[in-house]
């Protein structure tokens, strides 16, 4: 027997159509679920490359195996031409060719790929009560005492005297050693526990434990120092001097992994915002013939205020620009101002652990879909990129119109404290900015959680905005 449908009240019928009800992805069987699964799995082998010279090591031979050539200045590309540009191998930039010319606009997406980690001190090596320890400097913002007795693993390059650079990457094998810093016994750690937690673990305590074994000869000195040296200089010809010319960290050991029974989660280090940049790296890769010029950029240094030539406040993407540009001697400021950017960077999940931190109304949550930010910063909008309602009726028209759920989200409450991204460097140049990313928790630990439903909506969200025909309105 057949129920008759029950007819809505008035009051229902003006729910319906004027507020707004958030729902948690895969509620509906629309196998978004299934694909969110299979695309976590590309998604955990990036997570793999923990630095932003790993990044450019895994992402570029991909995208030469998918038609992108390197860029040739002068060049007058046509509609569906890919090329990529690669700058001091921190920086990769990806580009596909729309059907209108990029004095039109170009539809730009940036994502940074460095995140929070030890740097090593550019002389780090010291032995103590016979251990051999590596010094660190910390990079980015990160609670200090999260970093100790945990497996730290050991990434970078050094540059010897003749010029080689060997690249190290030791302790995220199987068959690797692994690294620490090691913490106070809680037997004898009742000072340590009454400081707040800033001051519970000292940065120049943050020392990484490297060996014990001394170097066999009783007429040296620092016999655990040499003989460590020994095993560095036999596997990669490095002497301690080569430590001045060397870009060496430590990063957790830990491997991506799906988190929870139901699998939904991964849980990883570096999602903050490697997980914004797959999403765009997928969505350039399977944009093929666009209505507007695409362009895709992998940023550094943005955890510790995107300086230096490989940041966002550096020219390199700008002058690159330029250069596509001037093959039909566009001025680039008129490009830039017919443009549109998507600062890709995550958000703040609600954590009900820690509610307090949170104004429930304009914050995100994990499971609904990526994050539009209207504005970052701190306080009183300071530090911000503040997009405008133009841009995000446009952003919310793309996305709309591609049945991508979304919802909205502030760093917390307004005066708890806050955080900056790159979409400040970039809206300076007259380039309408707007951030979005997915909501994360326990952003900047050396463990971050993530949803795979907002992970795979967020590269649904930049594949529908590459792939937009309607033009932005100035």
């Amino acid at each position: 027997m057949v129920s008759k449908k029950e007819d809505k009240s008035a009051g229902q019928e003006l729910e319906e159509k004027l507020l707004m009800k958030p729902k948690v992805l895969g509620e509906t069987d629309n196998g978004l679920l299934g694909e969110a699964m299979e695309y976590g799995e590309e998604y955990k082998e990036f997570l793999k490359h923990k630095t932003e010279r790993e990044i450019l090591d895994y992402s570029l031979p991909i995208a030469k195996e998918n038609g992108y050539t390197e860029f040739v200045l002068g060049t007058k590309y046509k509609a569906g031409d890919k090329v990529f540009f690669n700058n001091r191998d921190k920086n990769l930039i990806l580009m596909t060719f729309g059907k209108r010319p990029v004095i039109e606009g170009v539809r730009i997406s940036v994502a940074h790929v460095d995140s929070p980690r030890l740097d090593f001190k550019p002389n780090p090596l010291f032995e103590s009560t016979d251990m051999a320890y590596f010094k660190t400097h910390y990079y980015g913002g990160i609670k200090k005492y999260q970093w100790t007795a945990i497996p730290l693993s050991l990434h970078g390059v050094v540059t010897l005297a003749d010029g080689k650079t060997v690249k190290v990457r030791v302790g995220e094998n199987p068959e690797d050693p692994q690294f620490c810093i090691t913490d106070l016994l809680p037997h004898l750690a009742r000072d340590q526990v009454s400081k707040p937690g800033n001051k519970m673990i000292d940065a120049e305590q943050m020392n990484i434990l490297i060996g014990s074994w001394p170097f066999k000869d009783d007429k040296v000195s620092q016999k655990v120092k040499l003989n460590i040296m020994n095993i560095l200089f036999e596997k990669y010809g490095i002497t301690e001097t080569d430590f001045l010319s060397a870009e060496l960290c430590a990063c957790p050991a830990f491997q991506p992994r799906d988190l929870g029974f139901d699998r939904s989660m991964v849980a990883a280090y570096g999602q903050d915002d490697k997980v914004c940049a797959f999403a765009q790296f997928k969505a350039e890769l399977d944009t093929k013939e666009p209505e507007f010029t695409t362009m895709m950029v992998f940023a550094d240094k943005e955890e510790t205020g995107s300086d230096g030539p490989t940041g966002m406040r550096s020219v390199f993407w700008k002058d690159f620009l330029e250069d596509v540009a001037s093959a039909w001697n566009y001025p680039i400021r008129h490009v830039l101002r017919s443009s549109m950017c998507l600062s890709c960077d995550v958000n703040a999940a609600v954590d009900p652990a820690w509610s307090e931190a949170f104004e429930m109304n304009n914050c995100s949550f994990l499971g609904r879909g990526p994050v539009v930010s209207k504005y970052t910063g701190s306080g009183g909008k300071y530090s911000t990129n503040d997009a405008s309602a133009e841009v995000m009726g446009y952003l919310r028209g793309i996305l709309d119109e591609a049945k991508v759920q979304w919802q909205v989200g502030e760093l917390g409450k307004t005066d708890v404290g806050g955080g900056g991204t790159i979409a400040v460097d970039i809206s300076v140049h007259n380039l309408d900015t707007v951030d979005m990313g997915v909501p994360v928790l326990s952003m900047h630990a050396p463990l971050e959680v993530t949803s795979k439903a907002d992970d795979y909506m967020l590269y649904k969200a930049v594949l529908a905005y590459f792939n937009y025909k309607k033009p932005k309105t100035i």
